[in-house]
């Protein structure tokens, strides 16, 4: 018997993105291919911890959840194998499905919404551990075919973490490489952009700039309501 790598499940909403403030439950794989310098899970990509679950365990695992939203998250969820196994069983248990993935790996699945989050240049760790993932994680952190794969194949949001000014010519460059590869134009009300930060205070302090770069280009605002709520911790 197959099984997933998961770090924790657990029924809150959904702080991020388009469906911000929808009562969910979280299924968070452990692993991921990349080391997000201020990855804000590291105990499912720097240090990955979790048990072992089959897809029947999973499903037994959140049955008793008032909500019929699941959001599959990480790490990176698409390294799981049987993960098609378990969102087609979402499906078919009436469940709207969120993967949520930094778009470099693919797979068919059964999925309502794909919650892109590719990682910008922010994101590479050259001084943390001596910077001995930084080469790998540049390497692999964006993939246009795989996210052109998603965005033709599923409804979906594209969410960037912005951490400073230089980030939003960053941003342009990706779209417009989309834009020219075998898509339709991005659809811009779908770009969401979210402050760096994971505390209340951090995020206040990026955040008037980054709604006024929302204002200017178009894009949408993205809190992070579960941080203004909970605060940083597991199971939020």
């Amino acid at each position: 018997m197959q099984t997933m790598f998961i770090s924790e499940i657990f029924h809150s909403i959904q702080g991020e993105g388009l469906l911000t403030g929808v009562p969910s439950v979280f299924i968070r794989t452990s692993g991921c291919n990349l080391r997000c310098r201020w990855c804000d899970t590291p105990y499912t990509s720097w240090s990955p911890e979790g048990v072992e679950r089959s897809v029947d365990e999973i499903m037994a695992d959140i049955a008793d959840f008032p909500t019929r939203h699941a959001v599959i998250t990480g790490g990176e969820p698409l390294l799981m194998k049987d993960l098609p196994e378990l969102t087609e069983r979402l499906g078919d248990g009436g469940y709207h499905v969120t993967i949520e993935t930094a778009g470099t790996v693919y797979a068919d699945l059964h999925c309502d919404l794909a919650s892109l989050s590719p990682k910008l240049s922010n994101s590479t760790p050259w001084k943390e551990e001596n910077g001995k993932f930084a080469a790998n994680h540049e390497k692999l952190r964006i993939n246009l075919p795989v996210l052109g794969r998603f965005m033709a194949a599923y409804p979906y949001q594209l969410k960037f973490v912005v951490d400073r000014q230089e980030d939003l010519d960053e941003i342009e460059s990706l779209l417009a490489d989309l834009d020219n590869a075998d898509l339709d134009n991005v659809d811009r009300n779908r770009v969401l952009l979210m402050p760096q930060g994971r505390t209340a205070e951090e995020l206040s302090n990026r955040g008037a700039w980054v709604a006024e770069a929302c204002k200017s280009r178009g894009f949408r605002y993205c809190p992070r309501v579960h941080i203004d709520l909970y605060g940083d911790t597991r199971g939020t």
